[in-house]
Protein backbone atom coordinates (compact mmCIF):
# COMPACT_ATOMS: atom_id res chain seq x y z
CA UNK A 1 0.00 0.00 0.00
CA UNK A 2 2.90 2.18 0.99
CA UNK A 3 4.34 1.85 -2.40
CA UNK A 4 1.13 2.16 -4.81
CA UNK A 5 0.18 5.40 -2.77
CA UNK A 6 3.69 6.89 -3.26
CA UNK A 7 3.70 6.44 -7.09
CA UNK A 8 -0.02 7.95 -7.22
CA UNK A 9 1.53 10.80 -5.50
CA UNK A 10 4.38 10.63 -8.09
CA UNK A 11 2.13 10.53 -11.01
CA UNK A 12 0.15 13.40 -9.50
CA UNK A 13 3.50 15.10 -9.43
CA UNK A 14 4.57 14.41 -12.65
CA UNK A 15 0.90 15.53 -14.55
CA UNK A 16 1.28 18.64 -12.25
CA UNK A 17 4.58 19.97 -13.80
CA UNK A 18 4.09 18.63 -17.27
CA UNK A 19 1.12 21.16 -17.01
CA UNK A 20 2.56 23.97 -16.02
CA UNK A 21 5.36 23.76 -18.52
CA UNK A 22 2.42 22.93 -21.16
CA UNK A 23 1.00 26.45 -20.62
CA UNK A 24 0.54 28.23 -23.64
CA UNK A 25 0.78 31.53 -22.32
CA UNK A 26 3.44 33.30 -24.49
CA UNK A 27 5.32 36.81 -23.46
CA UNK A 28 4.56 39.61 -25.66
CA UNK A 29 6.61 42.68 -26.83
CA UNK A 30 5.95 45.42 -27.89
CA UNK A 31 8.34 47.19 -30.70
CA UNK A 32 7.78 51.16 -31.02
CA UNK A 33 7.93 53.16 -33.82
CA UNK A 34 8.92 56.90 -34.21
CA UNK A 35 6.83 58.76 -36.64
CA UNK A 36 7.70 62.30 -37.32
CA UNK A 37 6.99 63.00 -41.38
CA UNK A 38 5.82 66.05 -43.50
CA UNK A 39 3.56 65.37 -46.35
CA UNK A 40 2.63 67.06 -49.01
CA UNK A 41 -0.84 66.96 -49.14
CA UNK A 42 -3.92 67.79 -51.64
CA UNK A 43 -7.39 68.30 -50.09
CA UNK A 44 -10.27 68.10 -52.33
CA UNK A 45 -14.01 69.32 -50.72
CA UNK A 46 -17.45 68.27 -52.23
CA UNK A 47 -20.03 69.37 -51.12
CA UNK A 48 -23.11 66.82 -50.25
CA UNK A 49 -26.49 68.01 -52.20
CA UNK A 50 -29.20 69.36 -49.43
CA UNK A 51 -26.58 69.62 -46.96
CA UNK A 52 -24.52 72.21 -45.05
CA UNK A 53 -21.56 69.37 -45.16
CA UNK A 54 -18.89 68.53 -47.47
CA UNK A 55 -17.09 65.15 -48.25
CA UNK A 56 -13.20 66.03 -48.13
CA UNK A 57 -10.61 63.36 -49.78
CA UNK A 58 -6.97 64.19 -48.61
CA UNK A 59 -3.65 62.92 -50.35
CA UNK A 60 -0.12 63.60 -49.31
CA UNK A 61 3.35 62.30 -50.53
CA UNK A 62 6.66 62.06 -49.29
CA UNK A 63 9.31 60.02 -51.03
CA UNK A 64 11.61 60.05 -47.94
CA UNK A 65 8.86 58.93 -45.37
CA UNK A 66 9.30 56.52 -42.88
CA UNK A 67 9.57 52.82 -42.82
CA UNK A 68 8.73 53.16 -46.81
CA UNK A 69 5.65 54.88 -46.14
CA UNK A 70 5.48 57.58 -48.34
CA UNK A 71 2.09 57.99 -49.37
CA UNK A 72 -1.12 59.30 -46.99
CA UNK A 73 -4.69 58.85 -48.05
CA UNK A 74 -7.59 60.25 -45.81
CA UNK A 75 -11.15 59.05 -47.84
CA UNK A 76 -14.66 59.96 -46.73
CA UNK A 77 -14.35 63.00 -44.42
CA UNK A 78 -17.23 64.73 -43.84
CA UNK A 79 -16.82 68.45 -42.76
CA UNK A 80 -19.51 71.26 -41.48
CA UNK A 81 -18.96 74.89 -40.23
CA UNK A 82 -19.03 74.92 -36.49
CA UNK A 83 -21.81 78.41 -36.29
CA UNK A 84 -20.13 78.65 -32.65
CA UNK A 85 -16.84 79.15 -33.90
CA UNK A 86 -16.69 79.56 -37.51
CA UNK A 87 -13.96 76.72 -37.90
CA UNK A 88 -14.44 73.64 -40.35
CA UNK A 89 -14.78 70.34 -38.03
CA UNK A 90 -13.76 67.02 -40.05
CA UNK A 91 -14.84 63.90 -39.01
CA UNK A 92 -14.73 60.43 -40.56
CA UNK A 93 -18.56 59.28 -38.73
CA UNK A 94 -21.13 61.09 -41.30
CA UNK A 95 -24.14 60.50 -38.43
CA UNK A 96 -22.19 62.90 -35.91
CA UNK A 97 -23.49 65.03 -38.22
CA UNK A 98 -26.61 63.49 -38.96
CA UNK A 99 -26.14 62.30 -41.76
CA UNK A 100 -27.34 58.26 -42.68
CA UNK A 101 -26.54 55.77 -45.04
CA UNK A 102 -23.08 57.68 -46.42
CA UNK A 103 -19.57 55.23 -45.94
CA UNK A 104 -17.47 56.02 -42.53
CA UNK A 105 -14.37 57.26 -43.47
CA UNK A 106 -10.44 55.96 -42.72
CA UNK A 107 -6.84 56.74 -43.20
CA UNK A 108 -4.09 54.86 -44.79
CA UNK A 109 -0.61 55.05 -44.93
CA UNK A 110 1.68 52.78 -47.58
CA UNK A 111 4.08 52.70 -50.18
CA UNK A 112 5.42 50.10 -52.73
CA UNK A 113 5.28 46.96 -50.33
CA UNK A 114 3.12 45.30 -48.19
CA UNK A 115 3.44 47.39 -45.15
CA UNK A 116 0.74 49.63 -44.22
CA UNK A 117 -1.23 51.48 -41.35
CA UNK A 118 -4.79 52.00 -41.08
CA UNK A 119 -6.41 54.31 -38.67
CA UNK A 120 -9.20 57.22 -38.21
CA UNK A 121 -9.01 60.56 -37.70
CA UNK A 122 -10.45 64.14 -37.04
CA UNK A 123 -9.70 67.50 -37.22
CA UNK A 124 -11.09 71.13 -37.02
CA UNK A 125 -9.52 73.54 -38.99
CA UNK A 126 -9.78 77.63 -38.84
CA UNK A 127 -9.39 80.47 -41.05
CA UNK A 128 -6.39 82.89 -40.86
CA UNK A 129 -7.41 85.81 -43.13
CA UNK A 130 -4.36 87.80 -41.92
CA UNK A 131 -2.12 85.80 -43.34
CA UNK A 132 -4.25 84.38 -45.88
CA UNK A 133 -4.05 80.28 -44.87
CA UNK A 134 -6.16 77.90 -43.82
CA UNK A 135 -4.51 76.23 -40.35
CA UNK A 136 -5.59 72.90 -39.30
CA UNK A 137 -4.75 70.40 -36.38
CA UNK A 138 -6.22 67.41 -35.36
CA UNK A 139 -5.36 63.45 -34.00
CA UNK A 140 -5.03 59.94 -36.44
CA UNK A 141 -5.79 56.70 -34.05
CA UNK A 142 -3.65 54.48 -35.67
CA UNK A 143 -6.04 50.88 -35.29
CA UNK A 144 -4.56 48.40 -37.60
CA UNK A 145 -1.85 47.54 -40.08
CA UNK A 146 -0.25 44.67 -43.01
CA UNK A 147 2.59 43.49 -43.48
CA UNK A 148 5.54 44.43 -40.32
CA UNK A 149 3.05 46.61 -39.09
CA UNK A 150 -0.17 44.29 -38.36
CA UNK A 151 -1.88 44.60 -35.47
CA UNK A 152 -0.59 48.38 -34.66
CA UNK A 153 -1.77 50.43 -32.59
CA UNK A 154 -0.59 54.28 -31.59
CA UNK A 155 -1.07 58.26 -31.77
CA UNK A 156 -0.10 60.87 -34.32
CA UNK A 157 -0.79 64.15 -33.78
CA UNK A 158 -0.67 66.66 -36.62
CA UNK A 159 -0.93 70.22 -38.25
CA UNK A 160 -2.00 71.31 -41.41
CA UNK A 161 -1.96 74.67 -43.54
CA UNK A 162 -2.92 75.24 -46.85
CA UNK A 163 -2.62 78.86 -48.30
CA UNK A 164 -6.49 80.92 -49.32
CA UNK A 165 -5.48 82.06 -52.55
CA UNK A 166 -5.84 78.95 -54.66
CA UNK A 167 -8.49 78.52 -57.33
CA UNK A 168 -11.75 78.03 -55.72
CA UNK A 169 -12.69 74.57 -58.06
CA UNK A 170 -9.44 73.27 -57.42
CA UNK A 171 -7.76 70.86 -54.55
CA UNK A 172 -6.10 73.11 -51.55
CA UNK A 173 -2.20 71.87 -51.66
CA UNK A 174 -0.59 72.56 -48.64
CA UNK A 175 1.75 70.19 -46.11
CA UNK A 176 0.79 68.29 -43.67
CA UNK A 177 3.50 67.69 -40.22
CA UNK A 178 2.95 64.24 -38.32
CA UNK A 179 4.06 63.58 -35.16
CA UNK A 180 4.12 60.58 -32.98
CA UNK A 181 4.75 56.39 -32.42
CA UNK A 182 2.95 53.32 -33.21
CA UNK A 183 3.83 50.01 -32.04
CA UNK A 184 3.27 46.24 -33.04
CA UNK A 185 2.97 43.29 -30.96
CA UNK A 186 5.36 40.26 -30.95
CA UNK A 187 4.67 37.11 -29.25
CA UNK A 188 7.59 35.62 -27.80
CA UNK A 189 7.84 31.96 -27.42
CA UNK A 190 8.74 30.53 -23.72
CA UNK A 191 11.40 28.07 -23.22
CA UNK A 192 10.02 24.39 -24.60
CA UNK A 193 10.76 23.00 -21.16
CA UNK A 194 7.78 20.13 -21.52
CA UNK A 195 10.01 17.15 -22.84
CA UNK A 196 12.77 17.91 -21.05
CA UNK A 197 10.87 18.23 -17.93
CA UNK A 198 8.71 15.25 -18.33
CA UNK A 199 12.03 13.29 -18.68
CA UNK A 200 13.58 14.58 -15.46
CA UNK A 201 10.56 13.43 -13.67
CA UNK A 202 10.12 9.67 -15.11
CA UNK A 203 13.78 8.98 -13.92
CA UNK A 204 13.06 10.36 -10.58
CA UNK A 205 9.98 8.11 -10.52
CA UNK A 206 11.96 5.21 -11.48
CA UNK A 207 14.80 5.68 -9.01
CA UNK A 208 12.34 6.40 -6.14
CA UNK A 209 9.88 3.25 -7.04
CA UNK A 210 13.13 1.02 -7.90
CA UNK A 211 14.35 2.08 -4.20
CA UNK A 212 11.11 1.12 -2.19
CA UNK A 213 10.99 -2.06 -3.84
CA UNK A 214 14.79 -2.98 -2.94
CA UNK A 215 13.47 -1.93 0.80
CA UNK A 216 10.25 -4.01 0.33
CA UNK A 217 11.86 -6.82 -0.29
CA UNK A 218 15.09 -6.57 1.58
Amino acid sequence: MTLRSHSICLVGLVLSLISVGASPTKAIAQTIYPFDVVYNTEVTLTPIPSTDVSKAFVSGFNSDAPYGLSNFSSINNYSRTDPNTGNLVFLQDPAKFGLQGLPIGRDEFFGSGDDKLFGSSSATVSFDFINRKLVGSGTITITGGAGRFTGATGILNFSEIEPLDQAPTAPLIGQAFLSGSFQTPQKTPEPRTNATLFGICVIGIGFILRRRYLLATG
